[in-house]
Parts: C-alpha cells; sequence; structure tokens
C-alpha cells in the first residue's frame, strides 16, 4: 500500500499514510458524533459530540500507529530491517526489507502488535471508571470507554488465525517451528487463511441479502476480499522467495549504474542522460558526489514542460530516505519485500556507502523466469 503524505520519523522509522486511511477516520468521526456518543451520554450539544468523535477518530489512529511502532521496534532490536510504516483503510502495514531469523523471533515481532493494542484498551479502560462517577456517563468517560473497546477489539481481532493477520503469522511460525519449513508453513498459514476469509465474506452475504443489514454485510464482504488477496499474495510471494533461495543480490543487479548530478536541470537531464542512454532510472548525487536520490522517468514527464529548463532535478527526485537500499551480499529474496513509491520498485545497492548497482522489478522478473525454468527442467529430467 503506498503512502500518500509522509509524517516523518518516529523512533528513528519513516511513517506515512495513505488517503484511504481519511475515509476510516471521516467513518469514525461520523458514527461517534451522530449515534454512539449521543445514546451513551445523551444530552449534549452536537457541536461537542462532533468535538469528541474527531478527537477520538485521532486518538485511535495514534493507537494504530502505536500497533505498528511496536512490531517495527521490536523487528529493529531483533535485527530485521525496516522500510517504515504505512497507515491506510484496514489499519496499518509495517514495511520490513529483511526476514526474522527464527519461529520464536517472528512471533514476538508479531504478537507485540496485538499485545499493544490490548494494553491501550485497557488504560482507556481504567480511565473511563477512574474519570466516571454520577448514575450519568459523561461525555469524556463515554469517549475513553468507547476507545478502549475499539483497541481490544483490534487487538483480539489480529489474534485471529487468519494469515495474514497477526494470528496468522503467529500460526505460521508455530508450524514453522513444527516442521522446519518457511514455506510450507507459509502455505499451510496461507490456506487457512483464505478458509477464513471465504467465511467471512459468505458471512457478508448472508448478513446483506438475508439479515438485512446491508452496511455490516458489506464491510465483511469487502475485509473477507482484502484478507483473501492478501492471503493469496504471501503464498506468491513465499515460493518467489523459494525460487530467489540461495541467489545473491549482486547476481540480479545491474551494476555500475549511470549517475546525474542532482543540480542540473530537467531539460539537461532529458537530452543529456535519458536520450542518450537506454536506461530510465537513474540515482542521484549531490555536488560532494553524495548519493541523494533516484530520478524516475515519471518525476521528469511530470514538470511542465515550460518549466523543463529551470526546474533542477534535486526538486523532484526520490530523495535517498524513501528509496530502497541493499547490500550486494543480501538475499535476492529480500528485495521481493521492497514496494513501489516514488522509487517505482527500484533498489539501490550500496557497498560501504558507495554506490555499486541497482535493481529494476525487470531484473526481478527475469531472475525468477531463469530460476523457476531452471528448476521445472531439473524436475521434468529427475521425473
Amino acid at each position: 500500500m503506498n503512502e500518500n503524505v509522509s509524517l516523518g520519523r518516529i523512533a528513528g522509522i519513516h511513517v506515512g499514510l495513505n488517503w484511504s486511511l481519511l475515509v476510516i477516520g471521516a467513518l469514525i468521526a461520523w458514527s461517534l458524533a451522530t449515534g454512539i456518543l449521543p445514546a451513551a451520554a445523551p444530552g449534549r450539544a452536537s457541536s461537542a459530540y462532533w468535538a469528541a468523535g474527531v478527537i477520538s477518530a485521532f486518538v485511535y489512529l495514534a493507537s494504530l500507529l502505536a500497533h505498528e511502532l511496536a512490531h517495527s521496534v521490536v523487528a529493529m532490536r531483533r535485527g530485521v530491517r525496516v522500510e517504515g510504516i504505512t497507515l491506510w483503510l484496514f489499519g496499518g502495514v509495517s514495511r520490513f526489507s529483511s526476514e526474522s531469523s527464527s519461529p520464536g523471533a517472528q512471533t514476538l515481532i508479531t504478537f507485540v502488535g496485538p499485545l499493544t493494542s490490548l494494553v491501550l484498551g485497557v488504560l482507556f479502560l481504567l480511565l473511563s471508571v477512574a474519570f466516571g462517577g454520577g448514575a450519568q456517563p459523561s461525555l469524556l468517560t463515554a469517549t475513553l470507554a468507547w476507545l478502549g473497546y475499539i483497541n481490544i477489539l483490534l487487538g483480539v481481532f489480529n489474534l485471529l488465525p487468519a494469515f495474514p493477520l497477526d494470528g496468522g503469522r503467529i500460526l505460521q511460525s508455530l508450524i514453522w517451528l513444527r516442521t522446519g519449513d518457511r514455506l510450507r508453513a507459509t502455505n499451510i498459514a496461507a490456506r487457512i487463511g483464505m478458509v477464513f476469509a471465504f467465511l467471512l465474506i459468505a458471512y457478508g452475504l448472508v448478513t446483506a441479502f438475508v439479515a438485512g443489514g446491508l452496511f455490516g454485510g458489506v464491510w465483511s464482504v469487502f475485509l473477507g476480499w482484502f484478507l483473501l488477496s492478501a492471503a493469496r499474495a504471501e503464498q506468491t510471494g513465499a515460493l518467489m522467495r523459494q525460487a530467489l533461495s540461495g541467489i545473491s543480490v549482486t547476481e540480479v543487479m545491474t551494476p555500475n549504474p549511470v549517475q546525474a548530478p542532482d543540480g542540473i536541470t530537467v531539460d539537461d537531464a532529458l537530452h543529456g542522460y535519458v536520450l542518450a542512454s537506454r536506461h530510465s532510472t537513474f540515482p542521484t548525487h549531490d555536488g560532494s558526489g553524495q548519493l541523494s536520490g533516484l530520478l524516475t522517468l515519471t518525476a521528469l514527464k511530470n514538470v511542465a514542460p515550460n518549466a523543463r529548463a529551470t526546474t533542477l532535478i534535486r526538486e523532484i527526485i526520490c530523495p535517498l530516505d524513501k528509496v530502497s537500499t541493499a547490500r550486494p551480499a543480501d538475499p535476492a529474496s529480500n528485495l521481493l519485500n521492497d514496494g513501489g513509491g516514488c522509487s517505482e520498485g527500484r533498489t539501490l545497492v550500496v557497498d560501504n556507502g558507495r554506490l555499486v548497482g541497482i535493481v529494476s522489478p525487470s531484473d526481478i522478473n527475469r531472475l525468477l523466469q531463469r530460476s523457476l525454468s531452471g528448476r521445472s527442467q531439473t524436475a521434468a529430467r529427475s521425473g
């Protein structure tokens, strides 16, 4: 899930959000202001309910961020490289550019997220009790109670054994621990996740067309479809990681890529690099020769023709902190964890601070095709 807005860094981890998060934030504020809070604490002004609803939506989104930060912080302490966190419609995604080395480490990294949500939920409920008193709940008490229940619900839901939810990843870790085979564990957990997703879709259809709960039914179908797609993607990713096992980044990268100075204009970049080369993406360096980012053809095309002579490419490059990097000796399977974003799926290969190569999605696809073709021929000969 691509981010649209960068929120900076928290605990050294890049955090961004996708525009779809605005949808869930608006729905939360609206449902609280127009239904939940007036029913729990009647007699207040409409403006008070809306203020409480908007504040609660922000606090809930901060709780989602805390959930994902817990994953990422523990992952970094366990030696897993963290690319960043993106908050979106269904919560948040922590992006790792490497994998945990053992089932125990993966379980800890996974479990700490739901645990954070459950702890937050209990704290909010305790605060609602502490600020309570009197026969009629106050607006503050009702708001704190809702935040408590919703965080506990988030924690419990994530612990369901439906891959790729946190509970499904814990199940994968347990199967991995028992079988010693990470790929087999991923396949089993993904199939269980698909079954859960189909059940959720079926429940949503029955709710929408039989029980008459259209909104809840459609939401269940949508959530089930998302889990089904995510489980299939995880299963496919596991197969690709198996195909790339034993292969290093240096075997897939394009070595010694052409670099462009970030102080030239867009016109100069188009004529001096893009049109003079077969490449469409160029790492950039600043005046001191330090790597500064990545110039893509998309970024160049987005500059209006009449502004190309005055726009410097440092103004349009994908900054270095948003570009995935790897070391030459890293497993090539780690490249599968890198998303798109403004770098368009490219990974810069850096050795002791020096750029030595670049990897594009087409490089990975060619390697996958060769690897899968070679394994198919080996299987045919052995058969």
